[in-house]
């Protein structure tokens, strides 16, 4: 036990313990997840007599009659989980229109209204045979598709079903929701959102075993007495360039090493995975020992013509197509993406998304991100060439129906989609994760994720490659930092930035250059 590593022990009990809380959450809890809110459930009779009780006092059906005791319920139903819902998720028989029953024990349904809808998209699942009416004194809802987050709103005016007269002081039962999807929160149903004021205790006691990991550890590092450097410590100057999609793990990377290692300098100028390539093999060309401090990453297998060029595989890195939000569109096939590449769908209603053109937003040639999407989406066709310079206007003498135009990086690809009505484009997909006004569009049904591409039904994606120019000296910098990308802490900021470091594949074998 004197070689116990304490520090170690607490390092992976403090990291162990939320992720069994992450996963319990998310996983076991349910990632698919409905929930509703009883916002407001009142009875509009007086409890003292008001001469301003105006249409409240004169509530009736469409016959004259008044209802019986009557209260108003407004229920908000919520998408509360960590994916989308989709129509085939709702636990009902496949021909059965209605995904949720409302049911109000002792009242029966005089009026019934949907109120608010947290997305535009929402309102056609409501409108013409939708399923969505009243039926024997309850509320039937149709089955609503739902993004993460979304919501919708239901007000109802109810009376009491029997003639006895309610006694006064007593209430009505609470609203009874029945429904469910599958692979929810455990049986499925749709539960009751309640909400919180403070802190959970669960929430609380995660803190403080965090804080007392943390401080615990904080006292072994003072007792240590260990000032000597970490052995795979190198010092010099060191390029990285290439590939600006895998910029934001080179850069993090680059700041921990010099933090562990305050003697090397490391530089991050990547402008493209092809001229990424092109700068290290120049740069080894010029250099007396053919030795260049420079690494080069690239977004899939280098073009001919670099022989001296060895590939190293990093990481399994995932890309996505984004479009405008006005586009109206989540989902498209395979089949459909070439075909609004190639110039064949010119709006967006072609697709069952808005009344829109479709406008192009592309990486330039030199861009690995493009060569990907061109290999993996678009079969190997090539893109187009640009018609636009602001993505907007067709340039003089362009005759493309289409526009399309192209942006040098992966975050000005991105803002020209987002500003851009009705526009498409792709990037990596750590970075278009960050934006909250971009939709990430399935391809075939499947969301970029790394086990649906290690299993084949996603295909865009791409092997991340450290190309250097012949083989390393065991003891330079541009070795210690690759062991150092493909050890624990460089796998850490791989997989923080959306990538899967390649040994931890299902099938290391897709990271293998081809």
């Amino acid at each position: 036990m004197d070689n116990f590593r304490w520090d170690v022990a607490l390092a992976v009990l403090g990291l162990v313990v939320p992720i069994i809380a992450a996963l319990y959450e998310f996983v076991f809890v349910g990632r698919k997840r409905l929930g509703y809110r009883v916002q407001m459930d009142t009875i509009a009779t007086d409890e003292v007599h008001s001469a301003y009780g105006g249409a409240l006092q004169r509530l009736e059906h469409d016959n004259g009659s008044r209802l019986r005791d009557p209260s108003f319920v407004l229920l908000r139903f919520e998408n509360n989980g960590a994916t989308h819902v989709d129509e085939s998720d709702y636990a009902v028989p496949e021909g059965d229109k209605v995904g949720i029953r409302v049911l109000f024990p002792g009242r029966r349904v005089a009026g019934m209204v949907v109120t608010e809808l947290s997305n535009e998209h929402l309102r056609p699942s409501f409108e013409g045979d939708s399923g969505l009416e009243v039926r024997d004194g309850a509320i039937l809802l149709p089955k609503i598709p739902m993004n993460r987050g979304t919501h919708y709103k239901v007000l109802a005016a109810l009376e009491r079903e029997n003639d006895e007269p309610r006694p006064p002081g007593t209430e009505f039962a609470p609203p009874k929701v029945v429904g469910a999807v599958k692979g929810g929160v455990g049986s499925g149903d749709i539960p009751e959102t309640r909400s919180r004021t403070g802190t959970s205790l669960p929430t609380i006691a995660l803190i403080c075993f965090l804080a007392a990991v943390i401080v615990t550890q904080l006292g072994i590092s003072l007792a240590s007495d260990d000032t000597t450097a970490p052995l795979d410590c190198a010092t010099g100057h060191l390029t990285l360039t290439g590939s600006t999609a895998f910029a934001p793990v080179l850069e993090q990377a680059a700041d921990a090493y010099r933090d562990t290692c305050p003697e090397a300098e490391i530089t991050v100028a990547t402008s493209g995975s092809a001229q990424g390539l092109a700068a290290l093999d120049r740069a080894g060309r010029d250099h007396k020992d053919g030795a260049p401090a420079t690494l080069a990453f690239s977004d899939g297998p280098k073009e001919e013509g670099y022989p001296i060029l060895l590939p190293r595989p990093v990481a399994l890195s995932l890309f996505t197509l984004v479009a405008n939000e006005e586009a109206g569109v989540q989902d498209l096939s395979l089949a459909q993406i070439r075909r609004i590449f190639d110039g064949t769908h010119t709006n967006w209603t072609e697709l069952g998304g808005a009344d829109l053109p479709i406008r192009l937003v592309s990486r330039h040639d030199d861009s690995g991100t493009r060569r990907t999407f061109q290999r993996q989406v678009l079969d190997g066709r090539r893109e187009p060439a640009s018609t636009s310079d602001n993505c907007r206007d067709r340039d003089p003498g362009a005759t493309d129906q289409v526009i399309r135009c192209e942006r040098r990086t992966t975050a000005d690809l991105l803002a020209a989609v987002a500003d851009t009505p009705g526009a498409i484009g792709y990037a990596e997909l750590g970075a278009a994760t960050e934006r909250d006004d971009l939709p990430l569009l399935r391809i075939d049904g499947h969301a970029a994720a790394t086990e649906a591409a290690d299993h084949g039904a996603y295909p865009f994606w791409e092997t991340e490659l450290a190309y250097t120019y012949g083989e390393l000296p065991a003891d330079s910098l541009a070795a210690s930092f690759l062991r150092y990308l493909t050890n624990e802490v460089g796998r850490d900021i791989i997989r923080a930035h959306g990538h899967r470091p390649c040994t931890e594949l299902q099938n290391p074998l897709l990271c293998q250059p081809e």
